[in-house]
């Protein structure tokens, strides 16, 4: 087997046992980079020096027995969007073209706890706003089962460098569907975990009540292993819940007998791909001869699900994004008169075009003529969606369904129809909204070869069952693998 095609937990597994260095694998995955990234464009920032410097360091903590654990010595990508100290840190955007952060954000700071070697940052849509990561200042992402294709977003650039083999897994943010979208079109597997279990802090904030980050790796396995690391009670952040059941690897069972899934009837109605579906039920099959009890119900407020999270989204977001005003740090225009102008201009040739419209949505919904009409109803209707999931969940398990209405669009036809873009988020949002975690994991290919993604949906601090779930399904699905291109 090559260095490369490793997961995480075996690299660190034959870096233990003395067949593999740290710095062999690290070279191995920076000379991939090299080789692909002129094609593929998944990282804004490679740190090279760096790598090969924390790599000798891990390796002396591994040979003298201080590192251990099971993802010590394997590189890691983390999307550009946590801070990273001294290591530039830009949200893909114009505005932080120059931002390099005094302090590591906890997620990373627990990554590097366990070992981990950050190779650099990864691309994804401007402060993670979009579905493509193709709102990047940097350029575009291209997913690598077909670089004409988008790889989902916002953490693109984290999913198609696991999927190229450009790192051994990548963390991600998730605030609308942004670590399982993508997971889903590059056929890696991705998780949101319930809100609160992994620290934001040092996360550069979307939107801050629907934020959280998670891992996109190559399987279900390293999905657990990561997420074991990375879990941990932050007093440095007011959202960060205090967890006793972490031991997320002790769910990696194979055994689904009695588990009750429940499949919404409303995920696959109108606008879903039927391939997409076919490939869903497929898979539920599957579970259901390994001995799980899988039903049909009706999950209500689908349909308000959109609205409701832009509404919400939009305006965190415009309260977020104040203060990047080109004053303290980050992106200032050249020629300017008086503070009002300079804060305009840097605003209008800092941030793109769909982060000016979802600040601009933003400040409407929050205006004093409008507060009540849409921010306030919008917080009732994210009551009831959450009300409506308790409901499912006193009768089931998990829940399973798509990831998404389609495969991979191509380049380009997405941004031309903002609206629709959207609505490719429809299967994913309800779980923010809700605090709720969520698994994608591949499950089928499409007449054009593209990935298809099923995502599984728990109940709150319930990533144990998600992870069970998955792991008897990729055990009887067998590898899924990308055919290396030409």
């Amino acid at each position: 087997m090559s260095i490369l095609s490793m997961t995480a937990v075996e690299l660190a597994a034959a870096i233990k046992k003395r067949e593999v260095t740290v710095k062999e694998a690290v070279e191995a995955v920076l000379d991939n980079i090299e080789k692909k990234e002129d094609t593929y464009h998944c990282y804004v920032t490679v740190d090279r020096e760096g790598a090969l410097k924390q790599a000798e360091e891990i390796q002396k903590k591994i040979n003298d027995g201080t590192l251990s654990g099971p993802l010590a010595g394997v590189p890691v990508a983390i999307k550009d969007n946590m801070c990273t100290e001294g290591l530039l840190t830009t949200c893909s955007s114009k505005i932080l073209y120059n931002f390099v952060p005094t302090f590591t954000s906890e997620a990373v700071l627990n990554l590097q706890k366990a070992g981990a070697v950050i190779l650099g940052k990864t691309n994804m849509d401007e402060f993670a706003m979009g579905s493509t990561t193709e709102t990047s200042a940097y350029g575009v992402t291209r997913n690598p089962w077909n670089p004409e294709h988008v790889p989902g977003g916002s953490s693109g650039g984290s999913a198609a460098a696991v999927a190229a083999e450009e790192c051994f897994y990548a963390l991600g943010s998730d605030t609308g569907g942004s670590i399982r979208q993508p997971a889903s079109f590059c056929g890696v597997v991705g998780l949101k975990p319930t809100y609160g279990t992994v620290s934001r802090y040092g996360l550069i904030a979307y939107g801050s009540s629907l934020d959280q980050i998670g891992p996109l790796c190559k399987d279900v396995t390293d999905c657990a292993t990561i997420l074991e690391a990375i879990a941990s009670h932050d007093s440095k952040d007011s959202t960060s819940v205090e967890r006793l059941d972490t031991d997320f690897t002790s769910a990696l069972v194979e055994d689904v007998k009695g588990m009750k899934i429940g499949i919404p009837r409303d995920y696959f109605g109108e606008g879903l791909n039927p391939e997409v579906k076919e490939a869903v039920l497929r898979a539920a099959e599957v579970l259901k001869e390994k001995g799980a009890i899988v039903e049909e119900f009706d999950l209500s407020l689908v349909e308000y699900a959109i609205p409701t999270y832009y509404t919400i989204a939009a305006a965190e977001a415009s309260s977020n994004l104040e203060r990047f005003d080109g004053i303290k740090y980050g992106y200032r225009t050249e020629e300017y008169q008086g503070l009002h102008n300079m804060y305009k201009k840097s605003r209008s040739e800092g941030f793109g075009a769909e982060v000016k419209r979802r600040i601009m949505l933003g400040s409407f919904v929050l205006s004093s003529g409008y507060y009540d009409a849409y921010y306030l109803k919008a917080l009732r209707v994210k009551a009831l969606i959450k009300k409506a999931f308790d409901e499912a969940f006193a009768k089931y398990d998990v829940i399973l369904g798509p990831v998404a209405p389609t495969t991979a669009p191509k380049i380009g036809e997405s941004l031309s129809d903002p609206i629709q873009m959207y609505l490719g988020d429809i299967y994913t949002i309800s779980i923010n909204l809700a605090g709720l975690p969520g698994l994608s994991i591949p499950c089928g290919r499409d007449s054009k070869g593209l990935p298809i993604g099923m995502q599984l949906i728990g109940d709150c601090f319930k990533e144990k069952n998600l992870i069970r779930a998955a792991y008897t399904y990729e055990k009887a699905r067998g590898a899924f693998v990308r055919k290396e291109e030409n």
